[in-house]
C-alpha cells in the first residue's frame, strides 16, 4: 500500500503509455490517491469504497469533511453500485448528457462510506467524458470519488502543472491526459419528484437541459446550510476557486470607473483585469497606469471563455498585482458558471 503520508514527490503518468495507466490503476487499488484529467478540471482520485484512501484524499486537500465528494463512474451499469434508486428523469439526463460535465445527486446506496457523502444519504454522481478517465476507473475496477486536484477553496486546475504546483508533496501520482477541454466543474443537480434543483452551475447548460426536457420543472435553489454542516453537493461554499490575490466582482458599467479610483489611490501598485470580451472597442478601455490584463475570449466563445478561466485567474494571481477587479459576464449559458466561480473567489475578500 502506498504510505499513507505524504510522498517526497508524486510520480507524473503520462495517459498516452499503457504502462504509466497500468500503474495509477495499481496505485487507486492499493489505497493511493492521484491527479487524473476529466473534461472539467483535473480530479484527485481514491477508490470510493476504501475509507482509508478517501480521508487521505480530505487531507491532502486540507478540505472539511462536511463537503461531500463526486463519485465517477465509467458506465451507467454501475449506478446500482452507488445509488439505491434512480428515478426516470435522472436516467432520461443520464441517457442523454452522460458522459460528460452533468453530475446527479441520488439516493445512496448504503455501501457507499459515511466520508463520501459527508454522512448523508444521497451521494453525487457523474460519468467523466474524458476516455482515459472512464478507462481508468473500468480498470481499477471500482468507482473512483475525486474532487478537484488543488488545496480547498483555491483555484481549480486544468492541466497537470496547476496540480503539482500545489499538490505534488501531498499525493502519490497525476497522470497526464492534456488540458481540460471544459475547463469549469460539472453542473449539479439535485433530482427530486416535483422537478429538477440547481445546486451548481457548470458544463451542462440551463438552456441545454432545458431544450431537451422543457417541461421539467425548476425547483428553488436551497439555502446554503451553516458553516460547519454537511453540504448536499460539493462547490456550494460561498467562498471558493480563490486566487491568494483579493479579487472583485465588478458589472462592465463600473469597471471603468474602479479602475479610475484604484489607479488615482494607487498609483504605484500593480492591478489585475480579467476582462470578457476583447474587441475593437473594449480593448483599450478601461486604461490604468499600472495593468495587468487577462481576456477571456475574443470571438465570444462561451466554451473557450470557461476552458481559460481558471488558467487566467492563475495567470493574474502570480502576476504581482495587489488587486484583480474581475468583469461579469453576461448571465445566460456558461456565463452563469463563470459568474458563480468568480463571485465565490471573491467572497473570500468581502
Amino acid at each position: 500500500m502506498p504510505n499513507s503520508h505524504s510522498r517526497s514527490t508524486s510520480l507524473r503518468l503520462d495517459g498516452r503509455l499503457p504502462a504509466d495507466v497500468a500503474q495509477a490503476v495499481s496505485l487507486l487499488q492499493q489505497g493511493g490517491i492521484g491527479g487524473i484529467p476529466t473534461e472539467t478540471v483535473y480530479g484527485l482520485a481514491a477508490d470510493a469504497f476504501q475509507p482509508r484512501a478517501v480521508a487521505r484524499v480530505f487531507e491532502a486537500k486540507q478540505r472539511p469533511a462536511f463537503d461531500p465528494l463526486i463519485v465517477h463512474l465509467p458506465d451507467p451499469a454501475w449506478l446500482p453500485r452507488v445509488a439505491r434508486e434512480v428515478s426516470s428523469l435522472a436516467r432520461q439526463l443520464a441517457g442523454r448528457f452522460w458522459p460528460g460535465p452533468l453530475t446527479l445527486v441520488l439516493p445512496r446506496q448504503t455501501t457507499v462510506p459515511d466520508l463520501v457523502t459527508s454522512g448523508l444519504d444521497s451521494v453525487a454522481v457523474r460519468i467523466p467524458a474524458h476516455p482515459l478517465a472512464r478507462e481508468l476507473i473500468a480498470q481499477v475496477g471500482s468507482p473512483l470519488a475525486a474532487p478537484s486536484a488543488n488545496l480547498f477553496g483555491r483555484i481549480s486546475p486544468t492541466t497537470v502543472q496547476h496540480v503539482l504546483d500545489q499538490l505534488e508533496d501531498r499525493i502519490d501520482f497525476v497522470l497526464d491526459g492534456g488540458p481540460c477541454r471544459v475547463g469549469v466543474e460539472s453542473t449539479v443537480l439535485q433530482v427530486e419528484p416535483e422537478g429538477l434543483r440547481l445546486l451548481r452551475p457548470g458544463g451542462t447548460t440551463v438552456e441545454e437541459i432545458t431544450a431537451v426536457f422543457p417541461e421539467v420543472a425548476w425547483l428553488d435553489p436551497l439555502a446554503s446550510p451553516g458553516h460547519n454542516l454537511p453540504q448536499v453537493a460539493p462547490g456550494l461554499l460561498t467562498q471558493h476557486y480563490a486566487p491568494r490575490t483579493p479579487l472583485e466582482l465588478v458589472d462592465p458599467a463600473n469597471l471603468g470607473d474602479r479602475v479610475r479610483d484604484w489607479s488615482g489611490s494607487h498609483p504605484h501598485t500593480q492591478l489585475g483585469l480579467l476582462r470578457w470580451q476583447k474587441t475593437p472597442a473594449t480593448r483599450d478601455e478601461p486604461a490604468g497606469t499600472n495593468t495587468y490584463t487577462e481576456w477571456l475570449t475574443t470571438t465570444g466563445d462561451w466554451k473557450g471563455a470557461a476552458a481559460r478561466l481558471f488558467a487566467c485567474l492563475r495567470r493574474l494571481d502570480e502576476s504581482q498585482s495587489e488587486l484583480i477587479l474581475a468583469e461579469r459576464v453576461p448571465e445566460t449559458g456558461l456565463g452563469r458558471a463563470i459568474n458563480d466561480r468568480l463571485r465565490r473567489a471573491a467572497a473570500r475578500t468581502e
